[in-house]
């Protein structure tokens, strides 16, 4: 049996326990708040960001990882594995995806790489079955074909706090986050075929809350899901509020909570809360 390196980029939000657990091999994000650059969980963890984003947002950008760092990694992992696996961020939203399959090219290391068309929790949860999968004695190949599969049943619904970052990083027009701030609208976003859309506009917050629990009970039903992430972007409170809310309505759900990746955070913004789900 083939012995199997995976990669990600830290928009996997993999926990520090689980990357070490089963040597996982993370290149980080950048994210660059009040001109510094911190590389996401290494340099800073997600609840630091959060608290700088606070107070310096409106500034913040982001940058994927260059593609040297793509080619060393996979020099190196060539003299210890016989392949590897990696799965990124959509390449809708960044250049991992791309940096990673020429760099693997370039070392001469066969590695298949698989465009997650999403990120955070759902891209995190490829992962933790591929592994599970491999754990299970399957073979590669087999691997690589349930993993390619998984794109299409993933789906994360972000509502931001407000509309100036997504304004600023360019996923807002000016006219529409003016218009939408005049009319006290909130916007409600999805992924679609690996691009972050507008799924819905709808008026306070109440409303998206309502919204969203809807969502929720049709997804659940649509898809069998027993598990379902909320995230934030540095607002745990709010979060486990709503977790205890969707628990009472319904029980045999398993609902975690997990912080929104700073990368995805610098665009929507401190505040933001969404929905996640991977179905199996």
């Amino acid at each position: 049996m083939r012995k199997i390196a995976w990669i990600t980029d830290s928009t996997s939000g993999l926990s520090k326990d689980f990357i070490e657990k089963h040597n996982i091999f993370v290149l980080p994000m950048n994210v660059i708040v009040n001109d510094i650059s911190y590389r996401e969980d290494i340099d800073i963890t997600k609840d630091e960001f959060y608290e700088k984003l606070k107070v310096h947002g409106l500034g913040a950008k982001t940058s994927q990882p260059t593609f040297g760092e793509f080619v060393e990694l996979y020099e190196k992992l060539k003299t210890e594995y016989d392949c590897g696996i990696a799965l990124h961020a959509s390449s809708e939203l960044t250049g991992t995806y791309q940096s990673s399959q020429s760099a693997s090219e370039m070392a001469n290391f066969p590695v298949e790489v698989i465009d997650s068309r999403i990120g955070a929790y759902p891209l995190g949860k490829m992962i933790d079955l591929g592994i599970e999968l491999e754990q299970k004695g399957q073979e590669y190949e087999e691997i690589v074909e349930t993993l390619r599969t998984l794109p299409e049943k993933a789906q994360l619904y972000l509502f931001p706090e407000n509309l100036e970052q997504l304004r600023r990083s360019g996923r807002v027009s000016a006219a529409r986050s003016a218009l939408a701030s005049i009319m006290n609208i909130k916007l409600m976003l999805c992924f679609d075929n690996g691009k972050v859309v507008i799924h819905d506009k709808v008026r306070t917050s109440k409303r998206v809350r309502k919204k969203m629990n809807q969502i929720i009970e049709e997804a659940i039903e649509k898809h069998k899901l027993n598990e379902l992430c909320i995230l934030h972007a540095g607002v745990f409170d709010q979060a486990q509020q709503w977790k205890l809310e969707l628990e009472k309505l319904h029980a045999h759900i398993k609902f975690k909570i997990e912080t929104l990746v700073p990368v995805a955070g610098v665009h929507t913004g401190y505040g933001t809360l969404g929905i996640a789900w991977l179905a199996k």
